[in-house]
């Protein structure tokens, strides 16, 4: 063993060998570098106010979120500002990849906090996931 242990909650989900990464895989992956990197922005109120500045590079939304008006609001500022938007099935799991929880010894996550909508302004640095989410993108 060359005695680099990696903490558990650095564990992340990784494709098997020669199989292509699923595009929600390569998301969380990509949040968290981002996160890591301090792009992100939360919520509404700071996504919008990225996105105002043109220095939004994707906007990620929670189809979970049952507030019609906050849906139609970050469609339209994505539309009117060119913004790539991808959604996600459920607010608490886009919660957990922008880093709104707790984790515990076990690296499971704790306190998870629920988020209908991120904002990536900087993607942090180019990895596999990063071009697994831009081609999925180009493809759209």
């Amino acid at each position: 063993m060359s005695g680099e242990e990696v903490a558990p909650a650095a564990e992340a989900p990784v494709a098997a060998l020669g199989e292509p990464m699923d595009l929600m895989t390569a998301l969380q992956l990509v949040l968290r570098k981002s996160l890591a990197h301090g792009g992100l922005a939360r919520g509404l109120h700071e996504g919008a106010k990225v996105i105002e500045k043109h220095a939004a590079q994707l906007c990620i939304l929670a189809e979970s979120c049952d507030q019609p008006d906050y849906v139609k609001l970050v469609k339209a500022l994505c539309a009117d500002h060119n913004v790539n938007l991808l959604t996600v099935e459920n607010s608490k799991t886009l919660g957990e990849w922008a880093g709104l929880c707790k984790i515990d010894s076990e690296g499971k996550a704790r306190k998870v906090v629920s988020c209908a909508c991120v904002v990536v302004k900087d993607f942090g640095e180019e990895t596999p996931a990063l071009n697994v989410v831009q081609e999925h993108l180009k493809s759209n």
